[in-house]
């Protein structure tokens, strides 16, 4: 799947990409473009063939076929230290030994930078990731976060063309997850640098990515913003794996809606009170309360079962009993049709 749906300049251009492990292969044939200055996700479960991507494209791992293109370079078989990228791991990487300072400086050092330029730009550094007053401190005496702001200051002090991040915000609790979902997507639109972004997480991929390219088997499934992907899946992987969707058998499109092929619908378009073009009397056979909504799992006549959800808004229909039958409604142009096979 070759995408050309971005026209800016190309910061990372990949063309027939493949990578196998014995029988396994872990990225199969992939084309892809990711524009300057963009915020690209890679979304996928564990084995679609995301992280070797982002290790091909950092140099950790050679294609067996293809090439990749950074900056109008064919760094294919360079190795990492000669690529314009950095990589921030889900574990920092950080040394224990030494001060924050230390860590952020230990490019430049290793690099030969003078002295003098190691401190201006760990400093800016440092300032960019709110970490001012930290200089002395061991990674032991910060927390997640802070030890996370470390490794990026360590990546962005030369400001290189493309950084590439590697689920950064999995060792995180949800809440310092969520801050620094912002944190980083603030930061990179300060900077302006390219930001490949690894995660399995939906809800970091939709909340801070310019464009997803979601994998699936060392292919790319599907690749858009995040409501192209999430409004159109154009595959029953595509619809489940984005976001929670009710996905209708072509049998059961054909006898409700009078339509081809496999339907998605997803949980929120589907309403307890009269709005929408679609009427249906369902009996109620689950109900889990969520904190802000309930999600609610209904029968339909002939069997077909989907899930709704409710927002816990204080009103009667916030209290929904199992057994009970309810009138569920949603407008027909909430149904994507994915195609017309399925099962």
């Amino acid at each position: 799947m070759l995408d050309r749906s971005n026209t800016r300049s190309s910061a990372i251009s990949i063309r027939a990409l493949t990578k196998t492990f014995g029988k396994v292969r872990a990225v199969d044939n992939i084309d892809l473009e990711i524009a300057a200055g963009e915020f690209f996700a890679m979304l996928g479960p564990s084995g679609s063939g995301k992280t070797t991507m982002l290790r091909l494209i950092a140099g950790f791992e050679i294609p067996d076929h293809g090439s990749i293109n950074i900056g109008g370079q064919d760094v294919s078989e360079k190795a990492p230290f000669e690529r314009n990228v950095n990589t921030v791991f889900q574990d920092y990487a950080l040394f224990p030994h030494m001060t924050v300072l230390q860590n952020v400086q230990y490019g430049l050092m290793v690099k030969g930078v003078a002295k003098k330029d190691r401190s201006e730009l760990s400093a800016k550094a440092l300032n960019r990731v709110r970490l001012e007053g930290y200089e002395s401190r061991k990674p032991s005496q910060l927390s997640g976060g802070q030890r996370q702001r470390v490794a990026l200051a360590r990546a962005i002090i030369n400001e290189p063309e493309v950084l590439l991040l590697d689920e950064p915000l999995g060792a995180l609790d949800l809440k310092l997850r969520h801050e620094m979902q912002v944190e980083l997507k603030e930061l990179q639109r300060t900077l302006g640098i390219t930001f490949v972004f690894v995660t399995h997480d939906q809800e970091e991929a939709l909340s801070m990515a310019d464009r997803i390219a979601l994998f699936n088997n060392g292919k790319v499934e599907q690749i858009g913003s995040a409501a192209e992907v999430y409004e159109f899946p154009t595959s029953e992987f595509a619809a489940s794996f984005v976001g929670t969707s009710n996905l209708l058998t072509p049998i059961a499109s054909e006898k409700l809606l009078g339509k081809q092929g496999v339907i998605s619908i997803r949980p929120e378009k589907i309403h307890l009170k009269k709005t929408g073009d679609r009427s249906f009397t369902a009996r109620v056979i689950s109900s889990v309360y969520l904190g802000s909504t309930t999600r609610i799992g209904v029968e339909l006549p002939g069997g077909t079962r989907l899930f709704l959800l409710q927002p816990n808004d204080g009103s009667s229909q916030s209290h929904i009993a199992i057994g009970e039958f309810i009138q569920i409604f949603w407008d027909s142009i909430h149904e994507f049709q994915i195609g017309p096979q399925g099962s």
